[in-house]
């Protein structure tokens, strides 16, 4: 009985063993996993664990700050920034979404299902509204929503409104230029991007509150433009005058310093506001003056008379058979642009009256090869160098397709398309002692107040002689002393300048149209000491459609505030000046 009583004991005491040794082996085989386990998290797998870890509980939300401002030349602000604040939710912190959607929307006069469904995402951070008007803030803050928060941001404020809007441009949500000197300058304007890391705990709540994002004082290069406040509201009002009297499709005008290039104005009409760009077309918003081209029509013969003249092959006293009104060039019969029927005219006369015949003598003079070359000299057919996007180059066929009629055509302002930009600029260079300059409406960069970059006038090349350009001159002034721009004399000053109107060219019918006309005036003043060049272009002008009617008076108007805000004197002025020295 003992001894089988000492044999079950050995039997439990191995089967103990047994167990033991098995407890031992799994919790050597368990630990094993657990070191291989671990290792594998901490080192094979750790990159990308860490990436999810910050992807679920890590978020970044980006802001803008500090875009350059733009002034004009007298350092008058035409574009800044503001101070505001956007809306943010996280929805997990949202109980009542149906209320919470219906506040919002109210607030933000937003849609309230729109809203709703934000309410209803699974993601950490969604805008609900960004850059709000201040009374939405006002009326959500004092709601006091849970789950809703706000993010200081800064918007882009145009304090003039319409004011230069065409040339200003605009900007996008976050502050990227989309449009004009915004967006031609981006990269100087552009400011800093601020961005903010938020934490979320396992919910989703915010447990980093998102504020410390406004660093307006970090901010990138402002801009001071050539343009002046003054002149260019002056432009602006005359010229909207003037489309509404008319009930012209639209307008266009440029004032430019014609030794430098700089420019003082430059208005585009229908006007658009840049602060709620949106609600525009992109018609409206388009800036034509660089962006279009035209047929000039007659303020293109200047261009005419200057290559003939500066080629010695005349004079201004010389005498064109102007064909009693009507020339004939092969199957063409080309007659002149009023009732007027004219034998013989001077080549002053011919431009002072306009004469479409005379001038075609004079081209005709000229010949085909030289009068393309003086073309391309004057800038026509190529991009003026301005630093504004969507610069068109005209339409300017080779010489070698011209045809027959082309040297007549385009020696009236037909078959040529120009901008109103290039037309100005060309003008310039007759005025100012025959130097194509590039134009410019960029003066300096300035950082922290500092001019970092200053831009100085560019010569591109001497178009014309010193006596040529005189002898233009002098022919201008006849324009407007006895021929078709008396409408644009001006108390005090002698001007200079020529007038057009050109016939609109139907592409549909392929022919141009009877009844649709762009009239226009181009001159400077005072014309002996030119210090303004002034191109005014009125597209389709209902009743009335001459230049010397419609885009003239324009002119006068703008050239007399002009000359007296810059404190330019009279001729009697200076000669009571020159007296008193």
């Amino acid at each position: 009985m003992a001894k089988n009583n000492k044999q079950a004991t050995g039997t439990f005491r191995d089967g103990i063993k047994a167990r033991l040794r098995i407890i031992s082996v799994l919790l050597f085989l368990f630990v094993i996993a657990l070191v291989a386990r671990l290792a594998s998290l901490q080192i094979s797998q750790h990159e990308v664990l860490l990436a999810k870890s910050e992807k679920q509980y890590v978020g970044t939300v980006e802001t803008q700050f500090g875009r350059g401002v733009i002034y004009d030349r007298n350092m008058n602000e035409l574009a800044q920034n503001i101070e505001v604040e956007s809306v943010y939710v996280t929805p997990s912190e949202i109980r009542d979404r149906k209320n919470v959607a219906r506040v919002l929307s109210v607030a933000l006069k937003l849609d309230q299902d729109k809203v709703y469904k934000k309410l209803s995402s699974k993601k950490d951070f969604i805008w609900i509204k960004r850059k709000c008007d201040l009374a939405g803030i006002v009326k959500l803050k004092k709601a006091n929503l849970s789950g809703v928060g706000f993010l200081p941001e800064q918007k882009r404020f145009y304090p003039k409104r319409e004011l230069a809007a065409n040339v200003l441009g605009f900007v996008g949500m976050d502050n990227q230029g989309l449009a004009g000197i915004e967006y031609a300058h981006q990269s100087k304007l552009k400011g800093t991007t601020i961005r903010q890391i938020t934490e979320h705990d396992a919910r989703g709540k915010n447990i980093q509150p998102l504020d410390g994002l406004r660093d307006s004082s970090r901010k990138s290069y402002d801009l001071v433009l050539t343009l002046d406040e003054v002149i260019q509201y002056t432009t602006e009002y005359h010229l909207k005058k003037q489309v509404e009297r008319f009930k012209a499709d639209s307008g266009m005008a440029v004032v430019m310093d014609p030794h430098t290039g700089e420019i003082y104005a430059m208005a585009n009409v229908p006007q658009f506001n840049p602060n709620h760009y949106r609600e525009f077309s992109q018609q409206v918003r388009k800036n034509h003056i660089v962006a279009s081209s035209y047929e000039p029509g007659s303020i293109f013969k200047p261009i005419v008379a200057a290559a003939a003249l500066d080629k010695e092959l005349a004079r201004p006293q010389d005498i064109y058979f102007c064909e009693n009104g009507e020339l004939k060039i092969g199957k063409a019969h080309i007659g002149e642009a009023s009732d007027h029927k004219f034998g013989w005219l001077s080549m002053r006369d011919i431009i002072a009256k306009s004469s479409n015949i005379g001038v075609i003598k004079i081209a005709q003079q000229v010949g085909k090869k030289p009068f393309y070359e003086y073309i391309r000299k004057f800038g026509f057919g190529k991009k003026s160098g301005l630093s504004l996007p969507g610069e068109s180059a005209g339409q300017l066929k080779n010489q070698k397709s011209w045809t027959d009629m082309s040297i007549a055509s385009i020696s009236f302002g037909h078959e040529i398309a120009v901008t109103p930009i290039q037309m100005v600029t060309a003008l310039a260079a007759i005025a100012n002692g025959g130097n194509l300059m590039e134009p410019h409406i960029v003066k300096a960069h300035i950082k922290n107040g500092k001019v970092v970059e200053q831009f100085q006038p560019k010569k591109i090349r001497r178009v014309i002689s010193e006596k040529t350009s005189l002898q233009m001159v002098d022919i201008l002034k006849s324009v407007v002393k006895t021929g078709t721009g008396k409408k644009a004399a001006l108390a005090g000053f002698d001007v200079a300048g020529k007038t057009g109107t050109a016939q609109k060219y139907n592409m549909e019918s392929r022919s141009y149209s009877g009844t649709e006309f762009i009239s226009s005036f181009v001159g400077f003043a005072p014309a002996d000491s030119p210090r303004l060049v002034i191109l005014v272009m009125i597209d389709n002008p209902k009743g009335l459609h001459w230049g010397s009617v419609v885009a003239a008076p324009v002119f006068q108007q703008i050239a007399k505030k002009a000359l007296r805000y810059l404190n330019v004197p009279s001729s009697k002025e200076r000669v009571f000046i020159l007296d008193q020295t």
